[in-house]
């Protein structure tokens, strides 16, 4: 007795076709309207698309550097359980007044620019025309000791990240914004740093969002340009990796991260600033 041969899965198709008289589709429809990874607009724009992708409704969401509240501006009140705090509010997002555990989403926002972090205030950025800048992104006060410039930045969301592992459940979204910046004639790719440094300490760097702006960037006092001039951020998109909590190499690395400063060039870590929460 001859063996059959066996069926291709594209035989396999049409048999079954044939069969039945109709080809069984595939679920799902054809459309265009979905969230994409670039936009041009504001922060408040892209927000309410990434919490609709990443986060359930009702879920308790810790924005640790509020400010004055832009990110929420276009997302429906009572959608989700919002604590809403930064450090004019008396709390610091690398010293949360949470338990362990007990948080779904963590938002992260701090300041991201060098020039905010310096010894002296009249070596601070934001003078001048400029000068809402130091007042949304820092309290305008001169930083002393620790770390500096970028280094400071760096180490501000490297702590902030380890608190918000602590507090995040397993299986919890922590959403970072940040952008590159040319610090000391040196391009420096924070959300490459950002992204390398959190999976490092347990989380799963899941998605990205690039917010373009609408306008362009001036420039008062151009000789030469070396880099192109940033007219971009970041949101990233992470997930605490529950099976990393029981690694204790993990446990350490973040031990380490929130109580002695990450080991990057430009001073000893660990004190906490007077940097306040963007207000976005």
């Amino acid at each position: 007795m001859k063996s059959q041969a066996k069926q291709l899965p594209l035989e396999a198709i049409a048999a079954e076709t044939e069969r039945n008289g109709k080809r069984k589709s595939p679920d799902g429809v054809a459309t265009s309207d979905v969230i994409v990874s670039a936009c041009v607009g504001t922060n408040a724009d892209v927000f309410p698309a990434i919490m609709a992708l990443h986060v359930p409704d009702g879920a308790t969401v810790a924005d640790v550097t509020y400010g004055k509240g832009v990110f929420w501006k276009n997302v429906a009140s009572g959608r989700y359980r919002l604590l809403a705090t930064d450090i004019r509010t008396g709390v610091d997002c690398r010293k949360l007044p949470y338990e362990a555990a007990a948080i779904d989403c963590v938002v992260l926002d701090p300041p991201y620019m060098e020039g905010l972090f310096r010894g002296r205030e009249d070596q601070l950025a934001g003078a001048g025309t400029h000068n809402s800048f130091r007042h949304h992104y820092s309290n305008g006060e001169a930083i002393a000791g620790g770390h500096k410039y970028h280094a400071a930045v760096l180490d501000l969301y490297f702590k902030a990240a380890a608190e918000a592992y602590r507090v995040l459940r397993d299986k919890g979204v922590l959403i970072v914004k940040c952008q590159d910046e040319v610090s000391a004639n040196t391009q420096r790719l924070t959300h490459v740093e950002i992204i390398n440094n959190f999976e490092a300490i347990g989380f799963y760097a899941k998605d990205l969002f690039v917010v373009v702006r609408s306008n362009r960037p001036g420039v008062s006092r151009l000789l030469k340009q070396v880099h192109a001039r940033k007219n971009h951020s970041y949101f990233l998109v992470f997930v605490k990796n529950g099976a990393c909590c029981s690694n204790g190499a993990v446990r350490e690395r973040c031990r380490q991260v929130q109580g002695k400063g990450s080991s990057m060039k430009g001073g000893s870590g660990g004190k906490l600033t007077s940097i306040s929460a963007a207000s976005r």
